[in-house]
């Protein structure tokens, strides 16, 4: 096996995969080989005699390299550069990986040793982070079920299994069914009110399908679009919306109704396996908020604000199109969804002077990126970045940059990969190649992906303000991940509780708009010229317009998942994929969160997040970790913004750790005392 380039620690820089040696038909062989040494290092475990701390949690930790080598790079090409064959690796492998980590979880004499070392863990002598890494192989492996009986644990292991291939299977279906809904125009009078780089990055994705002189435009990953706010052709803007949330709803071969109830199904059944009422009971029982119950109370308190403030904000719309209707001699009509960003802008523009379309050539992504989203992090915490044109990524588009601290000490590498494509999923995320740890020496290098369309050669890319946030945010979680100084991989940057990971990628969206930062970014690509400020301090002064639709459609999302993982087997046994559309309609309504111009920010069958993506149950973890965002906000702006000081302590005390201690309790020891839901209710404007 020593041909394969996974086979031995990479001798790149930073361990950088050696891209230029994988092919496809190097992660079959690559993945057999090391399930088989881990399987032998598993044994060596059981073989070694009375349980230690190091014969046995540290020899686990130590186990599995080779296997963490194949699969960070097999799924991170499968959802950023995927092809014909790594799909179907991709569902074949699902469920060996499934079953392989299932073998390790539930094998009784591990858990046995784990249980013993856990009972006698006073008299260990451990320190703080290996006394903490006891505690949770005890608790993560009881919740995974190692506890149960040989039948309940088979039985428990072909659920696992079918889950893994449903999931592979949905993920398909969305990417696939996104592809085919792309809109095609054959004329560029359909697409008034489209900038001049938003027509050519259109013409530029016909052209890349081979539709010469005509317009595409792609699907996102959400129940909107991007054009939907400049489309003057309402026609257009219906047809958009409507192939977005019919997405994997069609009723053909990629139809996600039948795998999504099943996906159900089969989650219900394995936590009754496991002694819990519901998935989202399991779940919860391991992430800071503790149960459904403490989330609905949350929700419950932030909906009827929401949806109020949504309603106002429609009024407002409804004048807005009454009074352009009228100019234009036309009959008015009722607002849809798919006028809903069209009109928004317009009232904007007209309350608040910010016309988020003229704002496109100030933020052009070369210098967002390094005068901006990296600028703050230079003075926030202290570190460089060098581009390592020389580094040879996964693809072509896909760029590295070193991270050094100002003693030249190295933190670690940075990917960005920032552009559309048909091989790359939907949406925009962070994961990583190598994960940090002190056991192995390894530092770490992390990667960020985005959706952003490609303009044709030669021009520049021109964000949305959406865009430019989606940088910041996704670099947080790159900050997190970047940052991480722990022992052990189990602990490793963003390997906290599922509720708490997105707190510190929301707390790096503050810095966008940061005086000192935006001013060093936000110049006009062609002259250089900075963005007007009183167009930063009109888009300070509308921050809560259009909330109360985004906080609408999000909260929708997040109750509709919890709706689908709270069914009881019973509950969850009785639906069909005919049942999807009113269910969800069911869920929303019964929150009385349904105003039909909100469609809700997911529909089930493309709701990738939760039945493909490791959020289950856990999609309400955006809003709760923003409590704890918008609180240290207020701290950093009352302990002096963005200053070296307040950097080391957030570095220190947050992002270092990684998920070496309880969350909640890294949180109290930064901020001095538990988050306040005050800041996040002024944010949203939910007062």
């Amino acid at each position: 096996m020593s041909a394969n380039p996974f086979a031995f620690k990479s001798g790149l820089p930073f361990e950088l995969p050696p891209f230029e040696e994988i092919t496809d038909d190097a992660y079959a062989p690559a993945f057999e080989a090391a399930f088989a040494e881990q399987r032998a290092e598993i044994a060596a475990i059981l073989a070694s005699g009375a349980p230690t701390f190091e014969n046995t949690l540290v020899a686990l930790e130590r186990s599995g390299a080779y296997l963490s080598r194949v699969s960070q790079v097999f799924f991170s090409k499968h959802s950023a550069d995927t092809n014909p064959v790594i799909d179907e690796l991709h569902e074949e492998y699902a469920p060996k990986l499934s079953a392989h980590h299932d073998s390790i979880v539930l094998n009784p004499e591990l858990f046995a040793r784990i249980s013993e070392l856990f009972q006698g863990r006073d008299q260990l002598g451990l320190d703080a982070e290996s006394l903490w890494l006891l505690e949770r192989y005890h608790r993560e492996y009881s919740l995974a079920g190692a506890a149960l009986g040989p039948e309940a644990r088979e039985e428990l292991q072909q659920i696992n299994e079918q889950i893994s291939v449903l999931e592979a299977k949905f993920s398909k279906n969305v990417m696939t069914e996104g592809n085919d809904l792309a809109v095609v125009v054959d004329s560029v009078e359909d697409l008034g009110g489209l900038s001049e780089s938003e027509l050519a990055a259109a013409a530029a994705a016909a052209t890349e399908r081979g539709l010469d002189g005509k317009y595409l435009i792609p699907m996102v990953n959400y129940s909107g679009h991007p054009l939907l706010a400049s489309l003057s052709n309402r026609t257009l803007r219906e047809q958009v919306l409507g192939n977005e949330l019919s997405r994997a709803s069609r009723g053909n071969d990629y139809d996600n109704g039948e795998v999504l109830v099943r996906i159900a199904q089969l989650r219900a059944k394995r936590a009754r396996l496991l002694g819990f009422a519901s998935h989202a009971h399991a779940v919860m029982a391991d992430e800071t908020a503790g149960s459904p119950d403490r989330v609905h109370q949350m929700l419950r308190r932030l909906v009827p604000a929401a949806v109020r403030n949504a309603k106002a904000e429609a009024e407002q719309l409804q004048r807005e199109i009454d009074a352009s209707q009228a100019m234009l001699s036309q009959p008015s009509f009722q607002i849809e969804p798919w006028d809903w960003d069209y009109y928004a802008e317009r009232v904007r523009l007209a309350k608040y002077d910010v016309d988020t379309a003229a704002m496109r050539p100030y933020f052009e992504l070369k210098r967002v990126l390094e005068d901006g989203v990296f600028f703050a992090a230079e003075k926030l915490f202290g570190i460089t970045f060098t581009e390592r044109p020389d580094l040879v990524t996964y693809h072509p588009q896909a760029h590295a940059w070193e991270v050094t601290n100002l003693d030249g000490s190295s933190v670690g590498l940075f990917i960005g990969d920032f552009y559309a494509r048909d091989t790359k999923h939907g949406g925009a995320w962070m994961n990583s190649f190598v994960d940090q740890n002190f056991l192995s020496g390894s530092l770490p290098i992390v990667l960020n992906n985005l959706n952003i369309p490609s303009p044709p050669v030669g021009e520049p890319t021109l964000l949305t303000a959406d865009e430019v946030t989606t940088l910041f945010h996704e670099f947080g979680h790159a900050l997190h991940g970047l940052f991480s100084r722990v022992t052990y991989p189990h602990f490793s940057g963003t390997s906290v509780q599922r509720d708490f990971v997105e707190f510190p990628s929301q707390v790096n969206e503050m810095w966008l708009l940061w005086p000192e930062v935006v001013t060093n970014y936000a110049r006009h690509y062609e002259t250089g010229e900075p963005i007007p400020e009183r167009w930063i301090d009109n888009l300070k002064a509308s921050r809560v317009f259009n909330e109360g639709f985004g906080t609408t459609a999000y909260l929708a999302a997040a109750v509709l998942d919890l709706a689908w993982h709270q069914l009881t087997v019973e509950e969850a046994d009785a639906l069909t994929g005919a049942d999807v559309a009113a269910f969800e309609a069911k869920a929303i309504a019964d929150y009385g969160l349904d105003f039909a111009p909100v469609p809700v920010r997911y529909r089930s069958c493309y709701f990738s997040h939760i039945f493909s993506g490791g959020y289950s149950a856990g999609y309400y973890g955006y809003i709760w970790s923003e409590v704890l965002d918008a609180d240290t906000e207020e701290w950093f702006k009352a302990n002096g913004g963005l200053t070296p000081t307040n950097g080391k302590r957030f570095r220190d005390f947050l992002l270092a750790r990684g998920g070496s201690e309880d969350a909640l309790t890294m949180y109290r020891t930064f901020r001095g005392s538990d988050a306040q839901i005050q800041p996040l209710l002024e944010r949203r404007g939910l007062l």
